[in-house]
């Protein structure tokens, strides 16, 4: 199978932003113009999540993902505050491919996920997990990485596909938004727990720091923010490189 390469947007609207750690954002352009940018430079995929929709505890805001989807012609994949079954089918009719979910779902009520997947499809519904390290094991937060759930991201993970995920987005606190590597130990580990697809994310800092993670921990997608938005590489160059070296990609 070809590795997927995804532009993830972190969406404080109406901006795209780039957070370290989750915090410090800082502004870097409008989602329907980096996205076009983006699919324009060959991205299989493009990720949107708004990272403060859960925090500030306000409804998704459905017209600037309308916007964004309107030129894409690749999967788009979006979440921020979904709590319902209605947040799914909203963001389902305005563009959206895949619905991405992770505060509701891991500290409120799990049976979305499989409530979700009866009603749209299991390939409708990707669980976010933002995973923090802990001495010897990883646990899972909400929230853009602020709130502590007391779970644990390999058992959480399990859970998710029990219930119906079609896809985990994997997401690493410790890592977000640094360009210092990825948490490859963690990937690994959740790619082998798993018979659904995960993204990996958070972490990307390098061409050979992508092509090392995957060819170690093998995610079925790598979802690339920083590199991008500092126009330190491009999704061609991406996929370029990693085919040099022996990593089959979508050209």
């Amino acid at each position: 199978m070809k590795l997927r390469v995804i532009a993830r947007l972190d969406v404080k609207p109406p901006n795209v932003v780039k957070p370290i750690h989750f915090e410090g954002l800082r502004k870097m352009g409008k989602p329907d113009e980096m996205a076009l940018k983006y699919y324009s430079q060959g991205a299989d995929e493009i990720l949107y999540i708004d990272i403060v929709s859960s925090l500030y505890r306000r409804p998704i805001l459905p017209e600037i993902i309308l916007t964004t989807a309107k030129n894409l012609f690749i999967p788009f994949a979006a979440g921020g505050g979904v709590k319902t079954i209605e947040d799914f089918s909203l963001l389902l009719h305005n563009g959206v491919d895949k619905v991405v979910i992770n505060t509701h779902a891991l500290q409120e009520d799990p049976t979305i996920i499989e409530r979700a997947a009866r009603v749209f499809g299991s390939q409708a519904v990707v669980v976010h997990v933002e995973a923090k390290k802990w001495q010897d094991w990883w646990e899972c937060y909400s929230d853009c990485g602020r709130i502590r759930s007391g779970k644990d991201v390999f058992k959480w993970v399990k859970t998710a596909e029990n219930l119906g995920a079609g896809e985990i987005l994997l997401s690493s606190v410790d890592r977000d938004g640094r360009k210092a590597g990825f948490d490859i130990e963690l990937i690994k580990e959740v790619v082998s727990e798993l018979t659904i697809p995960v993204i990996a994310a958070s972490g990307a800092g390098s061409l050979d720091g992508i092509k090392e993670m995957v060819q170690i921990a093998k995610p079925d997608a790598v979802a690339v923010g920083s590199l991008l938005h500092y126009n330190m590489t491009t999704i061609d160059e991406i996929k370029v490189y990693l085919q040099k070296n022996g990593i089959k990609v979508a050209i």
